[in-house]
């Protein structure tokens, strides 16, 4: 298996890529600016495959993915090193939060450019390609924030755009080999966690069935779940990865 995964250089990204070379996947992650991380991470992907036994390459590229000519330019690239591309997983993205009324047009189109229409450019880059091997995985990271969350107009906005996105993906792509499915996590105990309210870690705590937060894990095993032929026939799927808390505070 060959698997890209976007904004792999920490959190999340860096689970994904690491449970995927666990599997002895060879895998591409992009940074946007954290050279040093993704490297490290790409290391320790590197020595998680050698561990296993796997022949697996592991190959680390710049990429901002609001650059539509970029993404197309990574994307062949990403193909030629790994010979061969079989998933895609669009986890790059953004925060920038402020209530509706005060939120600059910069702080919309980051957001929206980088959450909803980023994705769109990866997706439509490796189409071509997955259309040719009559087989492909395109896995879409949301956030329970689609649903609508205060002070996160953008983000919400470019989460659940994104739903829209993977659900036509499937409708459109279904019918040649091609999946798309999004994970839907929910508050995930990553460095992030540092940024949020105590209120939201306690409320999460205190409503959560499960009781706690999502792991980097969890989410990882949801997505390597997805990519696997095994779920051919998962298709247009959201997959909520929330402990069965699905509505944000």
């Amino acid at each position: 298996m060959k698997v890209l995964i976007t904004g792999g250089s920490r959190g999340i990204g860096r689970a994904i890529a690491l449970r995927f070379a666990e599997k002895g996947a060879s895998v591409a992650l992009t940074y946007r600016s954290d050279e040093e991380a993704a490297r490290k991470v790409a290391e320790e992907a590197a020595a998680i495959a050698a561990e296993s036994g796997a022949d697996a390459q592991v190959e680390v590229f710049r990429l901002d993915v609001c650059d539509s000519s970029a993404v197309d330019q990574t994307i062949e690239e990403v193909i030629e090193r790994l010979d061969g591309l079989d998933v895609v997983v669009n986890n790059a993205g953004v925060m920038q939060n402020q209530a509706a009324a005060m939120m600059s047009d910069e702080a919309w189109q980051t957001v929206i450019e980088t959450n909803l229409t980023g994705p769109f450019y990866v997706c439509r880059a490796v189409l071509t390609h997955f259309m040719f091997e009559r087989f492909g995985r395109i896995i879409n990271l949301s956030s329970i924030a689609q649903d609508g969350a205060s002070g996160q107009a953008n983000y919400a906005a470019s989460k659940a755009g994104l739903i829209g996105l993977t659900r036509s993906l499937a409708r459109e792509y279904g019918s040649r080999g091609i999946t798309a499915n999004a994970v839907v996590p929910g508050l995930v105990n990553t460095e992030m966690i540092e940024t949020v309210d105590d209120r939201l870690v306690e409320h999460w705590n205190q409503f959560c069935p499960a009781g706690r937060l999502a792991s980097v894990e969890d989410v990882a095993d949801a997505v390597w779940y997805l990519s696997r032929r095994e779920a051919s026939f998962v298709n247009g799927a959201v997959l909520h990865v929330t402990g069965g808390l699905d509505v944000a505070p």
